[in-house]
């Protein structure tokens, strides 16, 4: 009878052991605090675009991005996004991350609150009433900034570290040439999907810097890997290890 006890009892100790094992395995939820965390040691670098979304160019570059099993950041016009709106929402459901970038990409310095309100919330509230859901990151145009943007932005005010300047001559090879030189682990790329130039540079960059290494994320996933908190009216540029 002792022998048949201790048995028992034994029993009823493993299977409470078991259940504080089970109860402590972690969840696949994302943290509270930002996206989930990518283990590698692979340099990152994330990919932006702004003044989109439009219809030719944006979906060709979502189309390279998929192939590529990439994610980028898009910092989109208001004025640009009715008749767009399936492109938004693509841009969501594939994982890419989307920020504000005005409503008709205007300098956002100096503007009175009526006006920072016209440009900058108009455009958040196209985005969550197509998305359901808010959080965007803001791009000011022309990247400047100054302490009206920074006090009236509920946002973090995302640059940049690597600019082609692809809107200039638009010549794809000198593009591609210039991010490669000049990119690093932790930059921002900045470039616009608004030119069919910019779209295949875009492309040939993701294809060479895989190549070397590299691994794309959002500007989120960025931070995030590099423990950096992303603060309404703080500017980022850049996430170096």
């Amino acid at each position: 009878m002792a022998d048949k006890k201790s048995w028992i009892l034994g029993m009823l100790a493993l299977s409470l052991l078991l259940a504080g094992l089970i109860q402590a395995a972690p969840t696949a939820a994302l943290p509270a605090d930002g996206p989930a965390r990518i283990e590698t040691d692979r340099p990152l670098v994330a990919l932006t675009f702004d003044d989109g979304p439009r219809r030719s160019t944006t979906t060709d570059l979502l189309d390279g991005l998929a192939q590529r099993g990439v994610k980028g950041t898009f910092f989109l016009v208001g004025e640009m996004i009715p008749g767009n709106e399936d492109l938004v929402r693509r841009m969501d459901e594939e994982g890419h991350q989307i920020g504000t970038h005005s409503y008709d990409h205007v300098y956002l310095t100096g503007l009175n609150a009526a006006d920072f309100s016209r440009q900058v919330s108009r455009t958040e509230t196209l985005l969550q009433d197509i998305l359901g859901h808010g959080g965007f990151a803001l791009r000011p145009p022309y990247g400047m900034i100054d302490n009206g943007v920074e006090k009236r932005t509920g946002s973090p005010l995302i640059l940049w570290s690597v600019d082609p300047e692809d809107w200039d001559d638009k010549n794809t090879d000198r593009i591609v040439e210039h991010i490669v030189a000049q990119v690093r682990d932790g930059d921002v790329i900045l470039l616009h999907d608004i030119y069919p130039t910019s779209v295949e540079a875009a492309l040939r960059v993701v294809d060479e810097l895989h190549r070397q290494g590299y691994l794309f994320v959002t500007v989120e996933e960025l931070a995030h890997q590099r423990h950096a908190e992303l603060k309404p009216g703080e500017t980022y540029r850049c996430f170096y290890p």
